[in-house]
């Protein structure tokens, strides 16, 4: 009997993996829009921002250079629980620095939700609402691409997530390899297929009228995929735009990456438990491939849980004396299918750096080390679930002031 369950177990996993792989190989094809629209959206940025005055000054002077009406947006710096200059520097650079003080309700999403509140209070109207964090920056023609979008009938964007400082360390070498297979393989292979993408918490906009409606309401530690889910399931599907580029400061020591990814985790399982069997429920009743695709993502720490879990058990089993309890799947299946799922799996990363353009070599050489940041996961998500009911949010430093020429120099060289 428990045998069985664990090969129905790696059944399932193997089902989710081949789902994924087939999924990607749509991702490698790219259609570039070419539907163009003049300026007529107007914009409201935010910038969520906790005792960031280090680098906000960045982010602010690269809003204001903007490739797009100077008249269409307004820079809004939402200053939460600051305890230093943030507010002083967003002021003195022309962006309203809006302060919230709450020491009960902390975290990103609680400052958004008071945010738009105080938008909707105020008597200019925006079209829509564009989010970013303070260790952003941001290509100038991003409005430019939320405009052709909206004007297009899209309500909810992504933009394209890249990392400002890959060649910091190991670490950061491996966000920005994970973020570029994530773009191309993840994403755009749901909007060549017109299903719906996945929010990255920063990059993002929003028709305001939609936000009306709906109203935030995503508090959880992972805000953006908890609203993910909310549009899903109104039949709102999020849409990527490849052309408009993010890039995010990621964590430079391994402890401090964990850290973040622990609370991206934990508020991961807190998404799945809300919105997994509601989705999978309503993609069975409406027949919804794409409620089905959302609620398998929302899954989709539960898959790394059992993986995890299911491979420590099945070694133990082998290791210790006497007969197995335990089979694993390849036992049954030709001795080359294993070799060959792992190499197409590890293929997809350097053919996702080769179909972006990257030609570091050092970059290229971090694949290696990247192996350690990918298996890091499966600690980190078992933690994650025995601590999922910690709300309590926890700030990145941020410290690195870059300029965008200087990504972009780096990125042509």
């Amino acid at each position: 009997m428990a045998s069985s369950i664990m090969i129905a177990l790696q059944i399932f996993l193997a089902f989710v993996g081949v789902y994924q792989f087939v999924l990607a190989l749509f991702g490698i094809v790219r259609k570039k829009n070419t539907v163009q629209h003049k300026p007529q959206k107007s914009f409201a940025i935010l910038v969520a921002a906790h005792n960031e005055e280090k680098v906000v000054g960045a982010l602010i002077e690269n809003l204001n250079r903007m490739d797009y009406p100077k008249e269409l947006y307004d820079v809004f710096v939402i200053c939460d629980n600051c305890t230093d200059g943030t507010a002083d520097i967003a002021r003195s650079m022309g962006a309203h620095a809006c302060e919230r003080f709450n020491n009960q309700l902390k975290g990103k999403g609680y400052a958004i939700e008071w945010m738009l509140k105080e938008l909707w209070a105020m008597p200019k109207h925006y079209d829509a609402v564009v989010m970013f964090d303070a260790d952003n920056l941001v290509n100038t023609d991003f409005l430019v691409h939320m405009n052709n979008d909206l004007c297009n009938g899209h309500q909810v964007i992504q933009g394209y997530l890249d990392t400002k400082n890959p060649d910091d360390s190991w670490v950061t070498a491996s966000y920005g390899i994970t973020y570029w297979y994530c773009n191309r393989l993840w994403q755009l292979s749901r909007r060549n297929l017109g299903m719906a993408n996945f929010l990255g918490g920063t990059g993002m906009c929003f028709e305001s009228a939609l936000l009306k409606e709906m109203g935030w309401g995503a508090t959880s530690l992972v805000e953006d995929l908890e609203f993910s889910m909310r549009c899903v399931q109104r039949g709102v599907h999020p849409v990527l735009n490849y052309e408009a580029k993010v890039y995010d400061e990621k964590p430079v020591s391994f402890r401090a990456s964990a850290r973040q990814r622990l609370r991206w985790m934990q508020g991961h399982f807190t998404v799945a438990r809300q919105y997994f069997f509601p989705l999978l429920w309503a993609s069975i009743k409406q027949r919804s491939f794409v409620k089905f695709d959302a609620a398998l993502y929302s899954f989709s720490v539960y898959s790394t849980l059992l993986g995890f879990v299911g491979t420590v058990v099945i070694w133990v089993d082998y290791l210790l004396p006497g007969d197995n309890v335990f089979s694993s799947i390849y036992e049954h299946l030709p001795f080359w299918v294993p070799g060959a799922a792992i190499a197409a799996a590890a293929l997809m990363f350097p053919l996702v750096m080769a179909l972006e353009g990257i030609k570091s070599g050092k970059m290229y050489a971090h694949l290696l080390s990247m192996i350690v940041f990918q298996l890091s996961w499966l600690p980190i998500t078992f933690y994650a679930f025995f601590t999922q009911n910690n709300k309590q949010w926890s700030h990145t430093q941020h410290t690195r002031v870059i300029r965008l020429e200087e990504v972009q120099s780096k990125q042509a060289s």
